[in-house]
């Protein structure tokens, strides 16, 4: 198989020719490198999905003789496994529950701004980088992390009713962020990590209840890293010895990423190869990398100005906080929930590297 068939292929649906160049260059811009296929009504869609085949379909609603709504009505039926993403102008929460009804993978305002531009980008590439999966219908196969991260990543705002067999629990999102979660017996947290451990089921986007009580802190990335944690201790718990034989160990900073408002842990070693553990990241080298020159900086300003020992650094960001401190030979970087204080991170933090003790 040649590289150029590996390619995923899309296919843009919009009457407006302009509107499908702009977005015929915007998607050219993934890493995938896709091969991008374009029509100008929901007619010449169809007929070009029989003759081939796609990996995902990007389709507006708003179009003349056959709207998009159609379209993806007899794709649901025809195409069960192609991957789709609704773009619209006009943001209408019972719209938007209506689309996602029918199977749609993303439902999308269209992008303005750069920032929108690459959060959109960041979703088709989840989906395109997406292998088939048993899950939860209502987003074609999706999981409910997937569908998590979509939604929040997408800033929404909506209630998530998920249904497995005779249970039923609700998550609720506002402005891309988990505040609370249900089900019969259980609330907050422990409700949002039970309904992601079930395996299948169906789903419902309910509009948003923005009056809704706060009840979880956490941000969406912490407790979807607390849940993947609790689902691989559980998977090699119930594996027995060969399990745990075949599984990477478990990383000695696996407690501390536990703690509440807690994102990410880096412990940098003070080795010549510049070792470093981690929790919580994907790449975490540059990470590694800052924290140590930071670390290092602030040490030989100390040393300049007599102040004495580095004890702690906590820096305030827009989307996370992050906290620099020494302790034990080794040094820490620790990412924290935008939501906290300074002075609430301060404090955290020292409970932090009092458990990494203990």
């Amino acid at each position: 198989m040649t590289a150029m068939s590996k390619r995923p292929k899309i296919l843009l649906v919009d009457d407006d020719q302009d509107l499908l160049d702009l977005y015929r260059e915007i998607l050219s811009q993934l890493p995938s490198q896709p091969q991008i296929a374009t029509a100008v009504s929901g007619a010449r869609a169809m007929a070009m999905m029989e003759a081939e085949t796609y990996t995902l379909l990007v389709c507006d609603l708003n179009m003349p003789k056959m709207d998009g709504l159609q379209v993806l009505s007899i794709v649901r039926r025809k195409y069960p496994d192609l991957r789709t993403v609704v773009l619209t102008s006009v943001l209408d929460e019972q719209f938007r529950s209506r689309v996602y009804g029918l199977g749609v993978d993303l439902f999308w305002q269209k992008p303005g701004s750069g920032e929108e531009i690459k959060q959109f980008l960041e979703c088709i590439e989840s989906l395109l980088g997406r292998e088939e999966q048993s899950g939860f219908r209502g987003v074609q196969s999706k999981s409910l992390v997937d569908l998590i991260q979509l939604e929040c990543i997408s800033q929404n705002s909506t209630v998530l009713k998920i249904t497995n067999g005779s249970l039923i629990g609700k998550i609720w999102i506002l402005n891309g962020e988990v505040i609370d979660a249900a089900t019969e017996d259980q609330g907050g947290e422990a409700a949002f990590h039970r309904i992601l451990s079930w395996k299948s089921g169906s789903f419902e986007s309910l509009p948003s209840e923005p009056n809704h009580a706060r009840t979880i802190a956490n941000s969406y990335q912490g407790l979807l890293l607390e849940t993947a944690q609790a689902q691989d201790e559980a998977h090699v718990f119930e594996g027995g010895p060969d399990a745990a034989a075949n599984g990477a160990p478990a990383s000695p900073l696996s407690p501390l990423a536990h703690f509440e408002g807690v994102e990410f842990v880096v412990a940098l070693k003070p080795t010549a190869d510049k070792a470093f553990d981690s929790h919580g990241l994907e790449n975490p080298r540059p990470l590694a990398e800052w924290s140590r020159q930071c670390l290092e900086r602030f040490r030989s300003l100390g040393e300049r100005l007599q102040a004495g020992r580095l004890q702690q650094m906590e820096g305030l960001g827009p989307k996370r906080h992050v906290a620099l401190a020494p302790h034990q030979h080794l040094d820490f970087c620790v990412g924290w929930h935008r939501n906290l204080s300074a002075k609430e991170i301060s404090e955290s933090m020292k409970k932090v590297l009092t458990l990494w003790v203990s």
